[in-house]
């Protein structure tokens, strides 16, 4: 469950139209609807890739190209965007639990420099539309683990409902943390969750030091204490992983960085991966990081058909 957004990556021919529309360079900025369209008006004339996007869904997409049954839910709007997300991840075989609203749908419009840095203007639309009422028992049956991106984290009535319908189902619950600023304003409210219904956490170093106020390994110790799998990802270190007495330090993959975008959903896609095929704590990891390692060598957060085979093929 996350939030229901289209990615638009466009690759800029100069940082000035990061300037014509007042964004930072290397900034994620939240922006309302009508200066999301005058970007879109702004770069019109310039080649795009839109796919469909989300920390959920990223990790979703991932687990789905490794054969794994899975579903997503999430909220739209009545538009283009909208039937391009419903038909994209349908098109990868995704069950989809997919509310319509009368707002547009979010949009993320990655702005790609000469130097391949990225400034991202979000419109959350009708992502963060999604509501308590929308979740019911039925949408858990059947699955065995419930994974769930921080972002929503701030609408509390939606996650305690979705954890608690997804406990009675004897779901897993795997929770990515996905920003330390979320995390930092609701980190009464993630204690209670992590205590009561979340059996893996996932979380790079920022969210663990915002959560925990500790350095990565001490934070993986914390979390461990508090759940049954601890994941703290640590960039080109790594990721540390816990279970009760038993942790791993594991690596990275030689890789030729051109954009980080989507590395830790597709970590996290590895990672469950490996769980679903009950492998080794040390051998989810390494699957991680492969993942991870595949998606920062392309543009965007999709790695082509070529590239899921040679990762298929590699798994």
């Amino acid at each position: 469950m996350g939030n229901a957004l289209v990615d638009i990556l466009v690759r800029l021919e100069s940082d000035r139209t990061l300037e014509v529309f007042s964004l930072p360079k290397g900034s994620m900025q939240l922006v309302d609807r009508n200066t999301s369209r005058r970007i879109l008006a702004g770069i019109d004339n310039l080649d795009k890739t839109i796919t469909s996007g989300g920390s959920a869904a990223n990790t979703i997409h991932g687990l789905a190209e490794l054969g794994i049954r899975t579903g997503f839910i999430g909220t739209v709007g009545r538009d283009r965007y909208g039937d391009f997300f419903r038909n994209d991840m349908k098109r990868h075989n995704i069950h989809t639990e997919l509310f319509q609203s009368s707002t547009e749908s979010g949009r993320a419009i990655s702005l790609i420099s000469p130097d391949s840095e990225r400034t991202f203007a979000t419109y959350l639309g009708a992502a963060i539309e999604l509501e308590p009422d929308h979740i019911t028992q039925e949408q858990f049956k059947g699955y065995n683990l419930f994974h769930m991106e921080g972002y929503l984290v701030q609408n509390h009535d939606l996650v305690r409902q979705a954890f608690i319908l997804a406990r009675r189902e004897n779901l897993k619950i795997s929770l990515d943390m996905a920003s330390y600023n979320v995390v930092e304003e609701n980190i009464d409210f993630l204690e209670e969750m992590v205590k009561n219904y979340v059996d893996i956490v996932f979380a790079n170093e920022e969210e663990a030091r915002s959560f925990t106020g500790k350095a990565p390994e001490e934070a993986l110790h914390h979390f461990a204490e508090m759940c049954d799998i601890a994941v703290v990802k640590t960039g080109k270190s790594g990721s540390l992983v816990k279970r009760g007495e038993e942790f791993h330090k594991i690596g990275i993959i030689p890789a030729e960085s051109v954009d980080t975008t989507g590395a830790g959903d597709l970590y996290a896609a590895g990672f469950l991966y490996g769980l679903t095929k009950n492998l080794p704590l040390n051998r989810c990891g390494e699957m991680g990081a492969l993942l991870s390692g595949r998606v920062i060598e392309v543009i965007g957060s999709k790695v082509d058909e070529s590239q899921w085979k040679l990762i298929r093929d590699l798994l």
